[in-house]
């Protein structure tokens, strides 16, 4: 019989075995990219030619990049995503996955209707939206006509309204994604429980404010993560909406950084616009988890 020491180091090794493949792709595509963006940044350098063969300015980027009124703009930009994408999808994600998880008749039908938005292509997305915001032939100015018959509204030329016009069709995209998630999380919650509370007199409000929220506490927690991450690095549909425009109003940051990066040949600058990116993401993350860890603290 083998020992009982023996034993566990045989199994960690083979774990150990196991994981090696990924954690050499991790390491080699991953943790190596981002050593690498920390190493960029502090040259002046176009992304021709090795980094090592331009002028090492050190932390000089930095210096520029935090005395640039756009990127600034950019991070309240960013951080007005977060709190809308956490707001807004999260909860119109809770209410249609209630809606799917009654049961009733025709409940597969609008779950399937609820999930068209996620199915298509950003690019795609970004098209159709542009069309139903176009200031002539849009359907939203061809309504706003009938209701008051003035000057159209440019709503992804206006510095006024193009934020909220973007961000409305992010959470029209992303919201299906969030329903999925906590209607899988109030799958796992037995029928049993809710049948108990309706016995002992518990109203649906109640039930879902004393035992659906409670136990999708991980699930909602899951899903916050995911909506801040995805928020601090979200590019591709304000990109091809707006461009960061007009006057930079719709910048984020990704945007701000594939703009120094590939547009103007700035590989260093944009490359410190990143390790910004990932530092304020960690520390978002950060404060997030040991929010949430302190208030788990409290309620125990």
């Amino acid at each position: 019989m083998i020992p009982k020491t023996r034993q566990r180091l045989i199994n960690g090794f083979t774990v150990f075995l196991f994981l090696l493949p990924a954690m050499v792709l991790y390491c080699a595509y991953t943790l190596n990219g981002i050593i690498r963006t920390f190493y960029f940044s502090t040259f002046h350098w176009n992304g021709v030619g090795p980094a090592s063969n331009s002028l090492n300015v050190g932390l000089q980027n930095f210096i520029n990049l935090f005395q640039e009124k756009i990127f600034w703009h950019a991070i309240s930009n960013n951080i007005l995503l977060v709190i809308v994408s956490i707001v807004f999808q999260l909860g119109f994600g809770m209410v249609l996955a209630l809606i799917i998880n009654t049961g009733y008749k025709g409940t597969k039908f609008f779950r399937t209707i609820y999930f068209m938005p996620l199915l298509l292509s950003t690019v795609a997305t970004s098209l159709f939206w542009i069309l139903m915001y176009d200031p002539y032939s849009g359907i939203f100015n061809w309504v706003l006509k009938i209701i008051s018959p003035d000057k159209p509204l440019s709503w992804l030329g206006s510095t006024e309204v193009v934020m909220f016009a973007v961000l409305f069709v992010v959470c029209w995209q992303y919201t299906p994604q969030y329903m999925i998630l906590l209607r899988a999380g109030m799958s796992g919650i037995p029928e049993e429980m809710y049948e108990a509370a309706t016995i002992d007199g518990a109203s649906r409000w109640q039930q879902f404010w004393f035992m659906t929220l409670p136990l999708l506490s991980g699930t909602l927690k899951t899903s916050a993560v995911l909506s801040i991450v995805g928020s601090l690095k979200y590019f591709d549909l304000f990109w091809v909406m707006t461009l960061g425009g007009p006057n930079g109003y719709s910048e984020l940051m990704a945007t701000f950084m594939y703009k120094k990066a590939f547009t103007e040949e700035r590989m260093g600058y944009g490359s410190a616009v990143a390790v910004c990116m990932f530092l304020i993401s960690m520390v978002v993350i950060i404060i997030f988890r040991f929010m949430t860890r302190t208030k788990e603290g409290n309620l125990s």
